[in-house]
């Protein structure tokens, strides 16, 4: 695929210049020319140096303290929708491993659609990325084996917009911080009229996760009582509340029902903090 204009690449980053450097080099070695932009939320010296040392040519931008992800993206997008080229933008934290070609695979599949504003690459689970009304993200079974599928919002792990999906819809909500932010702004995108979708097939790694399970487990259900509560009323935000603390009883009672990164407290927390609507980076304990 022959590109005039460079697609726009923002990268997220804090704290793992080793594997930033490899993600940006894979994107160097897309089929079509990127424009690089990094943000880098708040690293040690010593990993941005790794960042900056490496020889690739990218725009570093430093915010100087964690911001979470989707504001962090947001800092990278907004400059590239003031000063980039082209129709096409990817977001991606800084281990998301797209296979060759995956760029030009992705603006081709997206451009196959007339309404396309937001598309991800394929995670490899097997799954659709679906909201329920009242759970949540949840995942849905997969229905396609190539080319678009329809999804309720894009994976995190790699994210290509329109640049005129952005202009209509806004960029990430930044209450978020981090986690759930890709199903509100896939869920805005479709109620604007954007075609939402997974290409199916075109596939992006994301080996490693650099934040505790405590904080995780905070910002899923803080930030999923958020969601429900803004798009799907008060009474179905109630009702996933309700869930939640079923499952942190049932989880109490039963210790071997317990996901691998579950923290009983970090929910309680989370659930207190929606419904007193403390929104933002999560307390800094817990990312102790």
């Amino acid at each position: 695929m022959t590109m005039a204009v460079p697609v726009g690449v923002v990268v997220a980053h804090r704290n793992q210049g080793v594997r930033c450097v490899a993600t940006l080099r894979r994107f160097l070695e897309q089929d079509v020319p990127v424009d690089l932009i990094v943000v880098d939320n708040g690293s040690r010296p010593d990993e941005l140096a790794l960042v900056r040392s490496s020889g690739i040519d990218a725009t570093v931008i430093e915010t100087g303290t964690n911001t979470g992800f989707g504001p962090s993206l947001n800092i990278g997008l907004r400059r590239w929708l003031r000063h980039g080229q082209g129709d096409w933008v990817v977001a991606a934290p800084h281990d998301a491993l797209l296979q060759p070609g995956g760029i030009a695979q992705l603006v081709t599949i997206a451009e196959g659609r007339i309404n396309a504003g937001v598309v991800c690459a394929d995670v490899g689970d097997q799954a659709t990325p679906t909201v329920d009304p009242v759970l949540g993200a949840i995942p849905g079974r997969a229905m396609m084996r190539d080319g678009w599928e329809d999804a309720h919002y894009p994976h995190g792990t790699l994210m290509l917009f329109r640049r005129q999906c952005l202009l209509d819809i806004g960029l990430f909500d930044e209450r978020y911080f981090a986690y759930n932010d890709e199903a509100d702004i896939g869920i805005r995108a479709r109620a604007a009229g954007w075609g939402v979708g997974l290409a199916r097939g075109v596939m992006v790694e994301n080996p490693s996760t650099s934040t505790g399970p405590a904080v995780i487990d905070y910002l899923r259900l803080r930030n999923t009582l958020l969601m429900q509560h803004e798009h799907f009323g008060r009474r179905n935000a109630a009702m996933r509340a309700i869930i939640a603390l079923a499952n942190v009883v049932h989880a109490t009672v039963r210790p071997s029902v317990r996901p691998p990164w579950y923290t009983g407290s970090a929910r309680l927390r989370g659930i207190n903090a929606a419904v007193r609507r403390r929104w933002g980076p999560p307390p800094a304990d817990l990312f102790l």
